[in-house]
């Protein structure tokens, strides 16, 4: 499957907890693929707890020594920068980021690439990288954690998945519903009942019917719908008759 070649990569992340919910943020989109590039944290039961059902994919991270060693057979890497950088780099938005990664995979593993928490990616880290992406956040409080990143950008990833998808066949609506001639009729036979129990008074009519045909067309009823309304209100004239 596509998402299985799309790889997360965290790099020299600080705090367990950050792992454990990143990897349920993982899951949530269907990513299983977790490398954790020299950990500043051990594993711990703190991130286990975070991971919640996403156990799976914390007990297969791969960790490895550096970003080169982590992106080493992927076709595609990008990078999340949260600043601008003295040497501009190629920038996508997260959504063009989720395409590019879902049509590359096709192909082979691809990477999305996570920085530390307190100060991101290396310049050297990030010219691994073939397109660098940035969370458009507010910019009068950008402080995204690290799991928010990963959920942003797995579900941008996700919905890019989702589109490529066979759309399913929608099957043609065989309802039927009465012409707009049934339905008046419906409603002179409406009000000539109402008029025959009293609930109408023909010299004060008031807005009854007016509310009355705001509620029939709201409901829409189908024809069938139609014909048992139209029986109960024939029901009702025979019996005060």
């Amino acid at each position: 499957m596509i998402l299985d070649d799309i790889r997360i990569v965290l790099v020299n992340t600080s705090h367990s907890g950050n792992i454990g919910s990143a990897a349920r943020a993982m899951k949530t989109m269907g990513l299983s693929k977790l490398y954790l590039v020299d950990p500043a944290c051990e594993v711990d039961s703190h991130a286990s707890a975070l991971a919640a059902g996403a156990s799976d994919v914390l007990g297969n991270a791969v960790i490895v020594d550096t970003v080169a060693d982590a992106i080493a057979d992927c076709a595609l890497t990008i990078g999340t920068s949260a600043r601008s950088r003295t040497l501009s780099w190629p920038m996508v938005e997260p959504r063009e980021c989720g395409e590019k990664l879902v049509d590359e995979a096709v192909n082979g593993p691809v990477a999305l690439v996570f920085g530390r928490e307190n100060s991101g990616l290396t310049n050297e880290e990030l010219q691994l990288c073939n397109y660098h992406v940035c969370i458009p956040a507010n910019p009068e409080y950008s402080s995204l954690n690290l799991a928010m990143a990963v959920q942003t950008l797995c579900y941008e990833t996700r919905m890019a998945f989702l589109n490529q998808q066979p759309k399913k066949v929608v099957e043609e609506d065989e309802t039927v519903y009465p012409s707009s001639k049934q339905t008046e009729l419906f409603y002179d036979h409406l009000e000539e009942t109402l008029h025959n129990t009293g609930f109408i008074i023909k010299q004060h009519p008031g807005l009854v019917m007016t509310k009355l045909r705001r509620l029939f067309n709201r409901a829409r009823p189908e024809d069938a719908e139609m014909n048992i309304l139209r029986g109960i209100l024939t029901s009702i004239n025979k019996s005060i008759k």
